[in-house]
């Protein structure tokens, strides 16, 4: 790739967030996702059926509103830092996230992506295709379940935005507690009025619903950026972060209309090599930086083909699956000469 030393300071240009964009995108955004909550629930007179559609719908605008979530944790949301706590937080309460908490992990994830010596923190379980087996049975079961879809996209959201996402880790600083026991506080109340008010059955079928489709699609998004055939890894001393980023991060050509409730992070190559760019100007970026139009690109068609990659062959720099892995290890082992009579 042509510049690849000058594509931050290309990008660099659209890092400045535009308040009029942010109001109206929060307006566009909550809008819609506070409609569709009130028809869904008035669906349920009618049929749960019924409800899945504006269900459905408003799971989109939850995305949407994590985006707006994630762009407030990178400070690129507002031009102001307090005005993107508070926002941020806000929008945490509504996706299950603590500000402080995830800001930091995701902060890690960025600073660390493709690093195979950095892994662990803000970022999905991968092992090499050497490290799997030499992995004792234990670990490679482990493994094996972590990477099964039902338990990545289905279990995942429940055990990480219900559960994980309810404690502070370990070293965490007062002020990062602090916001995660706020965050719980909040939605113990919130769960605790719209039980009392609305029911506990009518809210759980509607937001429980909601949260389910959101919290799958959104794990898939942050599963495929990352995981496609020719994605970027390598050790620390080779590793460089804009390669890292526009090689190990995809373009994600989305429809206009899963683009728009995505918020563009399909052009995550872009966040990626710069986190300061509104998602609103992400696809400018993209599309006026001609080095990164050739980036690694895939359709939501081709991603499907992201499931069955498991393991990272350091040897051939790419995803293979566990098939994959364990024919190439029969190919290595050659049989032993008959000796000589």
């Amino acid at each position: 790739m042509t510049n690849i030393k000058t594509l931050k300071k290309e990008v660099a240009p659209y890092e400045k967030s535009t308040t009029k964009e942010s109001v109206w995108q929060l307006i566009n955004t909550l809008g819609p996702f506070f409609l569709l909550w009130f028809l869904a629930y008035e669906s349920l007179s009618v049929s749960y059926w019924l409800a899945l559609v504006p269900i459905i719908l408003a799971a989109g605008f939850l995305t949407r509103i994590f985006i707006i979530f994630h762009d407030c944790t990178h400070y690129s949301f507002f031009k102001s830092r307090k005005v993107n706590r508070a926002v941020g937080t806000a929008m945490g309460i509504m996706t299950l996230f603590p500000f402080d908490q995830w800001g930091h992990d995701h902060a890690v994830h960025h600073a660390t992506s493709g690093n195979l010596d950095k892994r662990g923190t803000g970022d999905i379980w991968t092992m090499t295709v050497d490290e799997y087996r030499a992995a004792p049975l234990k670990t490679r079961l482990a493994y094996r379940f972590y990477r099964n879809p039902f338990v990545m996209f289905i279990l995942g959201p429940i055990y990480v935005f219900l559960l994980k996402n309810r404690f502070n880790r370990k070293n965490a600083r007062k002020k990062e507690r602090n916001n995660t026991y706020f965050v719980n506080l909040v939605l113990v109340v919130l769960v605790t009025l719209f039980c009392l008010t609305l029911g506990w059955l009518p809210f759980l079928l509607v937001q429980g619903s909601i949260f389910m489709i959101s919290g799958a699609f959104g794990i898939w998004l942050f599963y495929v950026q990352h995981t496609f055939e020719d994605s970027y890894f390598e050790e620390d001393k080779e590793w460089e972060y804009v390669l890292a980023a526009v090689e190990g991060s995809s373009f994600y050509k989305l429809p206009k209309a899963i683009q728009f409730l995505t918020g563009n992070i399909g052009y995550h190559h872009v966040h990626h090599l710069s986190p300061r760019v509104p998602n609103y100007k992400l696809e400018e970026a993209h599309n006026n930086t001609k080095p990164l139009q050739n980036v690694p690109t895939i359709s939501l068609m081709t991603s499907l083909s992201s499931i069955k990659f498991k393991l990272w062959d350091e040897e051939r720099k790419n995803f293979v699956t566990f098939k994959a892995a364990k024919v190439q290890k029969s190919a290595r082992i050659t049989p032993q000469a008959k000796p000589e009579l």
